[in-house]
Order: structure tokens, then C-alpha cells, then sequence
């Protein structure tokens, strides 16, 4: 294993801890769950029977003990509202949040990269400035805000799609072009801004003089260099689809895993609050692996070792 790839592995064990660490922590600074889903009012006797039954008791120490020894013979806990074990319950919702995420990424990449590309082969023209104006106005308005937006055209006007839900495919239209437009404009600036550094270089020069079409030169010599800097965009774009995700099912009631955390938070469950953000955290880790190997794999100098 080069020193490259243990670095990486060393650096996603650590975050993946501090995550554990911070998700136990908050959850239990935010509130005693016992008074929440019981009641104030609720005798000290059942309060304190409730608190026994879901570990809720002894120091914060044991607790956080207790917690990681569970987790280390694969055991998640249990939902505190209904005694379901916690990852049953996220697993039902986990099949809604990957086709609305993955929908939403293969959207983000068939419209910006293309747009990228276009914007930056034609530098200057009405296009580049079109584009540039798009993405600018994409990126800054907020996925709440674009929600409404499309919701207001074309549901309350236009009448052509549902404004929330989950029954079928035209459910999942408004969400996921929410989350990829924003997401798209971002993609394109950066895909334009590589693809202007690397059409700057002597090489494509080289192979223009070379008698190399245009297209040939842009497929074989742009792309694959201006390649590096946008996996780190991707790998980036990963993370805040997840946030993206969590604000657009609550916003089209879209039955999902960040719909199921909001929930979860407010009822302080605490269970299912800690497997979300233990697979979310996973999820993002694994993304940030596969870019670190991805730059081995476009720029094998990465994994070279340094002269000392």
C-alpha cells in the first residue's frame, strides 16, 4: 500500500470517529428524549423506566462506551417511538434517497459539464457570456427558493406536475431538478475555468499545429487534463447533494432518508439520528477515498513519494 493511500485510509478513520464522537454528544446535549416523547408530565417513575430501558442512563462516559461496543458487533439500536431496529427503518427509506440523488448527480453532470465544455470553446462569444450569466443566477439562488420557484410554475400555474409526494416518477421531476440546477451551474464555472487553463497550454498548440482537428484535440488533450480539478469538484458536489437531499424531501415531502432525519431530530430519535448520520458520514468518506485514488489513477505523480 503506497504512503498516498494510508494517509487517505489514516485521515477517513479519524473523521469517521470525530463524526461518532459528535453525533453521540449533540444528541445528548440537545434534550432529555424521555420528557419529549413521554411527557413532562409523565410520573418520575415511567420517566425513569423509559431512560433505563434505552440507555439513557450512568455517566456520559459508559454511555459513549456502551455506544461504540454496539457498533462494533453491528448493532444499531432501536427507534425509541416504535422499538424497530434503527437500520430496518432507515433502510426503507434509503431506496427514495438514492434514486432522488442519483437522478439529481446524473443531471448535475449531463448539463454542466456539456455547458463547460460549450462556454469554454467559444471564450468571449454571446454563448460563454449566456452561460456564464446561467450558472451565476443558478448557483446563487437557494434549493428552498428554487423549490418554490418550480413548484409555483409548474405546478400551481402550468398544472403539470405534482408539487409533493412520492408515488411515482413524476414525483421525483420537481426534487430532482431542484437539487441539480444549482448544482449544474456550479459544475459548469468550474468545468469552463479548467478547460480555459488547459487550452492555454503549449501542448494543445502542439497538437493544433500538428494537424489535429479541433474536436480530436478537445476529446483526447483538454478533457482528460482539465479532468483533475473537476473530480475534486464532483467529490465536493457529493457532500452537499446529501445536505441538498435533506432540505428537498422535507420541502416536497419526498419519503426519504432526510426527510426520516428531520423527523428523527425533532423527536429526538435518538437511534435512527446516529445510523443517518453514521451512513451519510461513510458515504461522503467513501466519495473523498474514490477522488484521492481517481487522482492517482489521472496524475499517477500523487502516488509517486517525494524526493527528500
Amino acid at each position: 500500500m503506497t504512503r498516498h493511500a494510508l494517509l487517505s485510509l489514516l485521515r477517513a478513520a479519524a473523521t469517521l470517529f470525530l463524526l461518532l464522537s459528535l453525533s453521540f454528544l449533540i444528541m445528548r446535549a440537545s434534550g432529555d428524549p424521555a420528557v419529549l416523547i413521554l411527557s413532562p408530565d409523565s410520573p418520575k417513575e415511567m420517566l425513569d423506566a423509559f431512560r433505563e430501558r434505552w440507555g439513557l442512563t450512568g455517566s456520559l462516559a459508559s454511555q459513549y462506551l456502551d455506544y461504540l461496543r454496539s457498533l462494533a458487533c453491528g448493532r444499531f439500536g432501536a427507534s425509541m417511538l416504535d422499538g424497530r431496529p434503527a437500520i430496518e427503518v432507515v433502510a426503507e427509506r434509503l431506496p427514495p434517497s438514492i434514486l432522488l440523488a442519483g437522478s439529481a448527480f446524473l443531471l448535475k453532470l449531463g448539463i454542466g459539464v456539456p455547458l463547460g465544455l460549450f462556454a469554454a470553446t467559444r471564450k468571449g462569444a454571446w454563448v460563454d457570456h449566456l452561460v456564464l450569466w446561467l450558472s451565476g443566477l443558478g448557483y446563487a439562488i437557494p434549493n428552498f427558493i428554487m423549490a418554490l420557484l418550480l413548484v409555483l410554475v409548474f405546478s400551481i400555474r402550468l398544472r403539470l406536475l405534482p408539487s409533493g409526494g412520492g408515488s411515482g416518477l413524476n414525483h421525483l421531476i420537481l426534487p430532482t431538478a431542484t437539487i441539480a440546477l444549482g448544482g449544474s451551474a456550479l459544475l459548469a464555472r468550474f468545468t469552463r475555468a479548467a478547460m480555459l487553463e488547459v487550452l492555454d497550454q503549449p501542448y494543445i498548440r502542439s497538437a493544433r499545429l500538428r494537424g489535429l482537428s479541433w474536436p480530436v484535440v478537445i476529446l483526447r488533450h483538454a478533457v482528460p487534463n482539465a479532468a483533475i480539478p473537476l473530480v475534486t469538484v464532483i467529490g465536493m458536489m457529493i457532500g452537499n447533494l446529501i445536505v441538498s437531499t435533506v432540505v428537498v424531501e422535507s420541502a416536497f415531502g419526498w419519503p426519504g432518508i432526510g426527510r426520516l432525519l428531520i423527523t428523527s431530530i425533532a423527536n429526538r430519535d435518538i437511534a435512527i439520528v446516529q445510523t443517518i448520520l453514521l451512513l451519510v458520514g461513510c458515504t461522503m468518506i467513501v466519495a473523498n477515498l474514490a477522488v484521492d485514488f481517481a487522482y492517482g489513477l489521472l496524475d499517477p505523480r500523487v502516488l509517486r513519494p517525494r524526493a527528500s
